[in-house]
């Protein structure tokens, strides 16, 4: 595997189970949404009492990245690293320039979203500013829209999730881009839902969530959170994905590529978002 994005994530999710070791040694490209599933997999292998070996890349870029990205703060706790000393030289471990948003962060409790809030506030005028193009207001709303999500974790999944924020520069559409991947591997949407509604499979759940922004809770004003980024995302052009259980619901825009919905997929409890906002200057190619 050279890569391990949200698409190549579904590989490791189907393999995990039976192999002895999550084998990364090929990779020369791993992005917040393969950090963050790489780590609540091991989540998972903890609940089962199982401590599988991690493979490192050979890559040592890719390993600085997920050095600077705080992946090794959490990693050991999951997995057995291999090799279990990484070479990185100092001076890169912490740059004075930087394009990420946010480390990988997990969340927990309502002081977890404030804090994520607050390091986010302070880059994202250098970041979003700069090299996205968005205006102030633009700005407010993206981080409003993020703790939204983040919330969510902490109302309906019932378990750990984590949050990792990175810009990166899209060669194939000469764009700036910002990356945010947020997971949890609790009870997911359709079991969430299950005490008001009724579903025939996940997919009608999420639809029900991120569509129509129904909510576990009956009283007025709650289950707006993933409808109000729907609406960030769709106004800014932006690519947004969430799995849960069986089942993916995205929103694609003329830039990105892969199916609206996605159904009989291998079963990976919580919910796994991925969200991507483009530069908003110019004009956004097909990517297809």
């Amino acid at each position: 595997m050279t890569q391990l994005t949200e698409e190549t994530f579904e590989q490791i999710i189907n393999d995990f189970d039976q192999s002895p070791a999550i084998d990364l040694r090929d990779a020369a490209f791993i992005d917040p949404f393969g950090m963050v599933g790489i780590l609540e997999i091991g989540e998972i292998l903890k609940e089962q009492g199982v401590k599988k070996t991690l493979c490192l890349p050979h890559s040592e870029e890719v390993i600085k990245y997920l050095e600077r990205m705080d992946f090794f703060k959490f990693a050991g706790e999951y997995y057995n690293l291999e090799p279990l000393k990484h070479q990185i030289s100092g001076k890169y471990r912490r740059s004075a320039y930087s394009d990420v948003l946010l480390e990988i962060t997990p969340i927990e409790k309502s002081d977890d979203i404030h804090f994520i809030v607050r390091r986010v506030k302070e880059r994202a005028n250098a970041i979003l500013k700069k090299h996205l193009h968005y205006e102030d207001r633009t700005i407010s709303g993206f981080i409003v829209a993020l703790s939204e999500v983040c919330q969510n974790i902490i109302e309906h999944s019932e378990n750990k999730g984590f949050v990792g924020i990175q810009k990166y520069h899209f060669q194939n559409l000469d764009k700036n881009i910002v990356k945010i991947a947020v997971m949890d591997i609790g009870i997911g949407f359709r079991k969430s839902l299950s005490e008001r509604f009724s579903f025939k499979n996940d997919l009608q759940a999420t639809e029900k969530a991120l569509l129509h922004g129904a909510s576990r809770y009956a009283e007025e004003g709650r289950g707006h959170g993933l409808a109000a980024v729907r609406r960030f995302v769709n106004q800014w052009n932006g690519r947004l994905s969430i799995r849960s259980g069986t089942a993916r619901l995205s929103i694609i825009p003329d830039w990105s590529w892969g199916k609206e919905k996605e159904t009989k997929l291998t079963n990976f409890p919580g919910s796994q978002i991925n969200i991507m906002l483009p530069e908003i200057s110019g004009h956004l190619q097909s990517a297809r």
